[in-house]
């Protein structure tokens, strides 16, 4: 009995006839046969720091992406300044990005949530427990719907924010006067006592603290410190954080990130999610680490009383914040819901 796959051997088109199929149930073949898709990614990090945050995911993909796609990887400033970065995006200079949303001026209102909101986490683990549990996944992909040419693709966290200094600083007042490299909402809340911002390409900070024109930094934990460099400039390592970890985000040009296959999709967010498991176990490792077995910054405290009084003007802050928006409101309130669970929860989620 003759069936219709010895039908077309016999006439010769088996050949023919499997590669017809091949290409219906397999259209990846196509992107194959063309050149790779090539995309340029910045990252907030400089090339040290990097190392860690971004490139061994990036390279992963690249290898994973089987020739179908190639991210050249950029570091900090490299092509566009970093409060650059979201409008470079949107033009299509850069096809995606790595940071926080207050760092690259997104034009939403929840970018100041973004970075280190004070006091929003006290663990690492804070940050994607909001995203995906508490509902800021949403907010987010609600406020960059609003947006044209840039797609938010998900968040997760990084390390603590504490100041390295070079004078040592024990009570609120030695941070009077102090100048500071940190974030734009961490500044702005800073300010209130005494801090002042400063900005600069992040590339300059060790020179900035060689000459003086820095007397500190609130950036990063000491695992960031001691991978960049800054705690060979630095003395001083203050224990007390205004926030458990920064909320970094990834994003691309839509159009771009439109263009691509679901599979090669999947595969970056794939990536992005091995970056946020690496670096919540990294940062882990290295802020205890660095603490004991360091051996370059001498560790500093202000008593809990007296930074209690930073944790409730947070609060306020927060009160302040909930004002410019009805969005800014429901993210401030998912931080209050979170914040009195963490507390009723007790150890290990909360101490005190």
């Amino acid at each position: 009995m003759t069936n219709r796959r010895d039908f077309l051997k016999k006439a010769g088109l088996a050949t023919a006839a499997t590669v017809g199929a091949t290409t219906i149930s397999a259209p990846y073949v196509h992107a194959q046969s063309r050149s790779p898709i090539r995309w340029r990614l910045q990252t907030y990090a400089g090339p040290a720091l990097a190392e860690h945050v971004i490139k061994p995911s990036i390279d992963a993909f690249n290898k994973a992406a089987n020739g179908e796609m190639e991210i050249e990887l950029y570091y900090a400033d490299q092509l566009v300044p970093t409060g650059e970065l979201f409008r470079a995006m949107q033009r299509g200079t850069i096809d995606a990005v790595q940071s926080d949303d207050d760092s690259i001026n997104a034009p939403v209102d929840v970018s100041v949530f973004g970075g280190y909101f004070p006091f929003a986490s006290r663990y690492s683990l804070d940050v994607p427990a909001l995203f995906h549990h508490y509902g800021l996944k949403e907010i987010w992909e609600e406020a960059y719907g609003e947006v044209e040419g840039v797609t938010w693709l998900g968040s997760g966290a990084w390390d603590p924010c504490n100041f390295v200094t070079r004078d040592p600083i024990r009570s609120l007042a030695d941070l009077e006067g102090k100048r500071v490299f940190t974030f734009p909402t961490a500044g702005r809340f800073l300010s209130r006592f005494g801090v002042v911002p400063v900005t600069l390409p992040w590339e300059d900070i060790e020179v900035a603290m060689q000459t003086r024109e820095l007397d500190g930094i609130a950036w990063a934990g000491i695992t960031e410190a001691y991978t960049v460099g800054w705690a060979d400039v630095s003395n001083y390592y203050l224990t007390n954080n205004i926030s458990g970890a920064w909320a970094g985000s990834y994003f691309a040009n839509t159009e771009r990130w439109n263009e691509l296959p679901e599979h090669l999709k999947t595969l970056f967010k794939l990536c992005m999610d091995s970056s946020h498991y690496y670096r919540q176990h990294w940062y882990w490792w290295g802020e205890a680490h660095y603490r004991t077995t360091g051996g370059k910054l001498e560790l500093t405290s202000i008593p809990e009383s007296e930074w209690q009084q930073i944790e409730d003007e947070a609060l306020a802050f927060w009160d302040e914040i909930a004002q410019e928006s009805d969005r800014s409101a429901r993210v401030v309130q998912i931080l209050k819901d979170y914040r009195q669970t963490m507390q009723q929860a007790g150890p290990p989620y909360r101490y005190g």
